[in-house]
């Protein structure tokens, strides 16, 4: 009579393979997983910082007048003005000809991202006067953004510092 079922030391074997197997994938998912909110922390940074350029383009254009002389970091220059908040990028600003009864509404983000790694829309803001790794922000404008994530990067790097 032959046998036809599988003995029990191939069925631990098998499993045992199996599990050799789970564990090697679970952390290349997590990696994974940190690469993919690394990258939107990424894009989510360019974007804002795009549109706070944008902002002091259109500022160096004389298309925007500043609203408060903290704005500029020196008084009267306007290619060293900046928005004042993050909602104002978003709320938008009436750009166009100061003596042209034509104005129009400029929206320079939809919205604010929300930090992958903190799971909110709140971010780190330093001002053209702050040091450039100042972690308080001096309110004065808004000139760079940052996360508030204490986590290091995979590249070893603090998300703060990108």
């Amino acid at each position: 009579m032959k046998n036809r079922g599988v003995s029990i030391i191939e069925m631990l074997v098998a499993v045992a393979v199996l599990m050799v197997l789970a564990t090697a994938v679970i952390p290349l998912y997590h990696w994974d997983e940190k690469r993919r909110r690394e990258n939107r922390l990424r894009v989510s940074l360019q974007t804002m910082r795009d549109a706070i350029d944008q902002y002091n383009k259109y500022m160096t254009e004389g298309l925007l007048q500043p609203q408060d002389l903290d704005q500029c970091a020196i008084a009267a220059a306007p290619d060293t003005c900046w928005p004042l908040t993050l909602e104002e990028l978003v709320e938008g600003v009436e750009v166009g000809d100061p003596q042209s009864p034509d104005l129009q509404t400029i929206k320079f983000l939809q919205r604010i991202p929300v930090d992958p790694f903190t799971e909110q829309a709140e971010w780190g803001l330093r001002s053209f006067q702050d040091d450039w790794d100042a972690t308080d922000w001096g309110g004065e404008n808004v000139y760079d953004v940052y996360s508030l994530s204490p986590l290091r990067a995979l590249d070893d790097t603090y998300y703060s510092e990108w």
